[in-house]
């Protein structure tokens, strides 16, 4: 799908705020209203636009201890890997999943409220799944830089 460079400038506003209005964007943009209401209506059509979200900060909610954790199957055959990949959405800690190459199979990212819960977790619901040949957990100190604009 290609965007131009008006569909870009209206994708930056949106990003960097969806709750800005088509007359905001209209203004800034100096184009009418309907015109901002048609361009952000294909985009939505064509898939570029996905979904409009509330991002919640995880500090103010008690999800503010994010571990990245590193899983590597016993074998990669395609029901085990369709089977884990089905069991880990169904756990509301892991935010994202992300099947990887390299030494680890997968990569996880798991926002919970603190090391006791993240234990918890690990013992409870992720060990119990099955074909996990090793798990190798990452804390985070510090976010350095935090983004959902992608650069266009």
């Amino acid at each position: 799908m290609k965007i131009d460079e008006l569909d870009k400038r209206i994708l930056k506003h949106l990003q960097e705020d969806s709750k800005k209005t088509n007359k905001e964007i209209a203004n800034d943009l100096k184009l009418s209203v309907t015109a901002i209401y048609e361009r952000i209506k294909k985009l939505e059509r064509d898939g570029i636009i996905a979904k409009y979200v509330a991002l919640v900060n995880p500090e103010n909610v008690g999800k503010g201890f994010m571990v990245l954790c590193q899983i590597k199957l016993i074998q990669h055959k395609k029901e085990i890997l369709t089977k884990f990949e089905k069991d880990i959405t169904s756990l509301p800690e892991v935010i994202e999943c992300l099947h990887v190459s390299g030494d680890y199979d997968y990569i996880l990212k798991v926002l919970v409220k603190d090391m006791d819960e993240y234990r918890e977790f690990m013992v409870a619901k992720l060990t119990s799944l099955d074909h996990i040949g090793s798990t190798k957990s990452v804390f985070t100190i510090n976010k350095v830089k935090q983004s959902t604009i992608i650069n266009l």
